[in-house]
């Protein structure tokens, strides 16, 4: 197992022990139980986002790739998004840069149909591609997987608590600027745990971006991460440095910053409220909140969800007419692509 290998496997076994004790305040909503009734199955859920009609405001946010562990995960997922209509963002696609060898951990749009798939590139990754004037193999993945999109991470904290993580030679609002002008695709900016202040965030706003996620500090938290994954090693011990992966903004306090930019200036940027959001009520409550449109963005929350089986059976009469079995195959693969023939039943009639 490489090196990159194995620090993927630590991000998937660790993401459910790097969070930083800190709960999201359910103080600004009032609880009015007089005034509505409960809802009904034809009640709504759906939300239109990014352009994509999705089956309820969720977005998969994204956590791995490049492991063994992340095929069966990234599989799991992918048939998640495309029997609930939600969108997805793969893991850090680094690997692909050196090697094909994983392609098969990312390879999931065909699953998705026309759910939204984004490809995941970090900044150190996409600052060393510029310098060497290689920024086409970032379009190369995207169109080998088929992605609608890219995700630019953002992770200055985490790349400095590893020992071997890279480390940034401009700012990452330059490296950003660079790519909106030299790839064509919808581009989110995320943090990977520890959010941003309201510069970063004005700053995001100016550029021709489609979104941004808060990521924000209460959720997976990479920098501490990186430190657990250290003092795995008994000659690591604990640093006054430490206290870097305990920097940053809740969600909250970024849905205050963007709703007083918004303010000042209209935005068309949408955004993904994730870092912290462990259930319904709680991003409800976010989304309220924020004065522009939104999704929440769940990750460690599906993540375990996903390490286990994930199967879907459909039974179908297919034997009254002759040529009925293949009509409805045909019928079935275009329109629920994520279930594996193998998990298809055709009887004679629907009784």
């Amino acid at each position: 197992m490489s090196k990159t290998e194995d620090r993927k496997k630590d991000h998937i076994d660790m993401s459910f022990e790097s969070v930083p004790d800190h709960q999201i305040s359910m103080q600004h909503m009032y609880y009015e139980p007089l005034l509505n009734p409960h809802p009904t199955d034809s009640d709504q859920t759906k939300k239109t986002f990014l352009g994509y009609e999705f089956g309820m405001p969720l977005w998969i946010s994204s956590m791995t790739g490049g492991t063994e562990k992340a095929f069966k995960i990234n599989q799991n997922l992918a048939r998640a998004c495309a029997e609930f209509n939600l969108g997805m963002g793969l893991g850090s696609c680094r690997p692909l840069l050196e090697s094909d060898e994983r392609i098969k951990d990312f390879d999931v749009k065909h699953i998705m149909g026309s759910s939204p798939l984004f490809a995941n590139f970090g900044i150190a990754q996409l600052e060393e591609l510029i310098a060497e004037n290689k920024l086409d193999k970032i379009t190369k993945v995207i169109q080998t997987l088929s992605t609608d999109g890219l995700i630019i991470h953002v992770n200055p904290l985490q790349e400095w608590a590893q020992k071997e993580g890279d480390r940034y030679k401009r700012p990452a609002l330059e490296t950003i600027e660079i790519i909106c002008e030299k790839i064509s695709v919808p581009i989110i900016v995320k943090e990977v745990g520890q959010g941003m202040g309201p510069r970063s965030l004005k700053a995001l706003m100016n550029l021709p971006i489609a979104g941004i996620e808060l990521a924000g500090f209460g959720g997976t938290n990479f920098s501490i991460l990186e430190r657990r994954r250290q003092q795995k090693d008994a000659t690591v011990l604990s640093s006054p440095s430490d206290a870097f992966g305990y920097v940053g903004h809740s969600a909250e306090q970024m849905i205050g910053f963007l709703n007083t930019l918004n303010q000042a200036k209209k935005s068309n940027i949408e955004i993904i409220i994730s870092g912290g959001v462990k259930d319904p009520v709680t991003g409800h409550i976010l989304m309220k909140n924020l004065q522009m449109n939104s999704v929440i963005g769940m990750a460690s929350n599906v993540l375990k969800y996903a390490m286990e089986d994930y199967d879907i059976f459909i039974t179908t009469a297919a034997m009254e007419f002759r040529s009925s079995f293949e009509d409805k195959y045909d019928w079935l693969q275009r329109h629920f692509p994520f279930i594996h023939w193998r998990n298809i039943v055709f009887s004679f009639n629907s009784t």
